[in-house]
């Protein structure tokens, strides 16, 4: 036990059974007692290349730069029942004061959790609910996702392009409709090929559902997935089609396969309520948005060789949802592509 106390031992074995940031008193000397917890749920893997691992980057960065002690818990099922469990897991084992629940699939949970925490703070990422000591941040990644729907009828050749995810969570029905409508206003013409397969982690899943798009004339697939991208991403590559991403900057990470990506960075939901937290800004019962009007934020990001008369037309498309002549649409009452 050389160099710690043990308190400090046991609040590390405490932290056992739920994923832990690196701690600043590990290396630093002293634990900082005096530090305000706050503890986050990913239903997923923090190392997705995308949607989890984002929201991670966040809490890793309030961590780095706030003063605050990070907690997590990740690997969990998004359903309702495993959610609750782990969010009373969070509250109970790590005595936070900010409770975050990452991704509009954590609704009904959070709501259920925070009725019986009163005294602890609870914020749903990606999400668009409040209670008397909850508040949603919400980054408008369908904000981006129109921009690639229209930049997705602007590029295809074959005329038809797909859009793929897994769970059918607020957040991607939003940015699917969003997409959808991208699509329509460049070009009505384009036909539209979208399916949730029912999971976000199964490549094999994935490249199925990517077979059958591309078989159906699909040469462009915009693919909103966490583990299982990879799977699409590959059959992309074997199939010589193209992909457009979300969340992160895939055209740098794989440029032979995707040659757009519709930027959201969700950590940015994360991180601002830390630090809301840390600087006594925090408010219960409001809804925190960031959309194309801070583009470090949401933005899309374009292959270079994209021709120039497209990357105009994306801009001016740009312009008109940042002044209110695009409404950007929530819902999608269009067909459903069947496997």
């Amino acid at each position: 036990m050389t160099g710690l106390t043990r308190r400090q031992w046991l609040l590390a074995a405490a932290s056992a059974s739920a994923g832990t940031l690196a701690s600043p008193w590990l290396g630093r000397g002293a634990f900082a007692a005096d530090k305000p917890v706050v503890a986050a749920l990913f239903c997923g893997h923090i190392d997705d290349h995308g949607f989890m691992q984002a929201g991670y980057q966040g809490l890793e960065k309030a961590q780095d730069s706030l003063p605050i002690v990070a907690r997590y818990k990740d690997k969990v099922a998004n359903e309702t029942r495993a959610q609750i469990a782990a969010l009373r897991e969070l509250a109970t084992t790590h005595q936070p004061v900010l409770i975050i629940a990452h991704g509009g699939q954590n609704t009904e949970a959070a709501l259920t959790v925070a009725k019986d925490f009163p005294d602890i703070r609870f914020v749903v990422t990606q999400g668009a609910v409040t209670a008397g000591n909850l508040s949603s941040y919400d980054v408008r990644q369908e904000e981006s996702a129109w921009l690639a729907g229209a930049y997705a009828a602007l590029m295809t050749r074959t005329g038809i392009v797909a859009h793929q995810s897994g769970i059918r969570v607020p957040p991607g029905l939003r940015a699917r409709a969003s997409y959808a409508a991208g699509v329509r206003h460049a070009n009505p013409d384009v036909r539209l090929l979208t399916n949730f397969s029912g999971n976000q982690d199964d490549k094999a899943l994935a490249a199925r559902v990517t077979r059958a798009q591309a078989k159906a004339g699909a040469d462009i697939i915009y693919t909103m997935l966490n583990k299982g991208r990879d799977g699409t991403t590959q059959a992309c590559r074997e199939l010589g089609i193209k992909e457009i991403g979300n969340v992160t900057d895939w055209v740098a990470r794989e440029p032979d396969v995707f040659i757009g990506s519709a930027w959201a960075d969700v950590g940015i939901g994360v991180f601002q309520a830390c630090q809301d937290l840390s600087n006594g800004h925090f408010k219960a019962g409001r809804i925190f948005k960031v959309g194309l009007g801070q583009p470090e934020a949401v933005r899309l990001i374009m292959t270079p060789d994209t021709p120039e008369p497209i990357r105009r037309r994306i801009a001016a498309l740009r312009e008109e949802i940042l002044n209110g002549t695009i409404q950007v649409e929530a819902d999608y009452t269009g067909p459903e592509f069947q496997l």
